[in-house]
């Protein structure tokens, strides 16, 4: 038995399949759909339930306590967290010169485990854990002491949503972890379209945080030194993938929205589209709104969306906009 945002389950229903042990999973009514599909596809009994993994949960104890099951913590068990602290070993055999190692945290089994097993071996190796804005528990223990319940906003880092800590990963992590910042959902968007683009390869929300750290700006003391990136898990749902990548590309500069009053005669619309054209813009699409426009019957608004290079390109655009005498609004 185990409650979990998806990655936990399918971890144990993947391993429940080949043990031969029956696996139920409960997970909240929101998870991602290709995290549903595939732990029912391993052969695990998929329960729907509450709007995070702290509700979740109370169903998964009732299961525990009415039918006599075992529950297997996602993130706060001992025998859990020894073995994600194995990624640590991994890290430190392949990179044996690691100078600092950032780890995303949801419920702080992840970087418990990796961040006993760095400091053990290399204790001047830096630890950073990064946490979603929206989900920020670790950080909220750390300034009482202990772990508290935190309200949950949806994030893209869903994977780390939790509400609350898990005690005996915050007890070890606490002695592990030299650093905690938080990231954005616009830095966590950027991180996706950045691992996409550049090292072709999808990773979700929560694993993309550890790259958004970076993004961040937050981190200027890693400049030249060799920092390994954990980037823990890839079961991003395809659709929400390509809104997502959407919103990276507005973080980067790429998709540029604005509204613009061009002249309704015949040619006005060729004419602003010249424009764009001459500054090296791509229009993506253009919507008329004549009804709710100026009461100027020669003039038209457009709500226009363009591709562009980066955020200076779209000064430009606006700049040989304003230069044309064309009205932005």
């Amino acid at each position: 038995m185990a409650a979990s945002a998806g990655n936990h389950a399918l971890a144990l229903a993947f391993h429940g399949r080949d043990l031969g042990i029956p696996v139920t999973v409960v997970m909240p009514r929101f998870a991602p759909l290709v995290k549903q599909a595939r732990c029912r596809a391993f052969g695990a009994t998929v329960e729907l339930f509450g709007d995070d993994i702290g509700e979740a949960k109370e169903l998964a104890d009732r299961f525990v306590t009415e039918h006599g099951m075992i529950y297997v913590h996602g993130f706060d068990g001992r025998d859990v967290m020894a073995g994600q602290g194995t990624v640590g070993l991994e890290i430190l055999e392949q990179v044996p010169d690691a100078e600092a190692v950032i780890v995303p945290i949801g419920g702080a089994g992840l970087i418990a485990g990796i961040g006993q097993a760095i400091k053990t071996l290399r204790p001047e190796v830096e630890i950073i854990g990064v946490e979603p804005e929206n989900c920020a528990t670790f950080s909220a223990a750390l300034d009482k002491g202990e772990p508290v319940l935190c309200p949950i906003v949806p994030s893209l880092a869903d994977g780390l949503s939790v509400p609350r800590v898990g005690p005996n990963a915050f007890a070890l992590a606490q002695t592990v972890v030299d650093r905690t910042i938080q990231v954005s959902e616009k830095h966590i968007a950027l991180a996706i379209l950045r691992l996409l683009e550049l090292e072709k390869g999808v990773v979700e929300g929560g694993g993309a945080s550890a790259l958004a750290a970076l993004l961040s700006g937050r981190l200027p003391h890693l400049l030249g030194k060799k920092v390994v990136l954990v980037l823990c898990g890839g079961n991003i749902d395809p659709a929400v993938l390509g809104r997502v990548i959407e919103h990276g590309l507005v973080a980067d500069g790429r998709l540029a929205r604005f509204r613009c009053v061009i002249s309704d005669r015949p040619g006005g619309l060729a004419v602003f589209a010249d424009l764009l054209a001459r500054v090296g813009a791509s229009v993506k699409q253009i919507v008329h709104e004549r009804a709710f426009a100026s009461p100027d019957v020669s003039k038209v608004e457009v709500d226009c969306i363009i591709e562009t290079r980066d955020h200076d390109h779209i000064a430009d655009v606006r700049r040989a906009l304003v230069e044309a005498d064309f009205e932005i609004r």
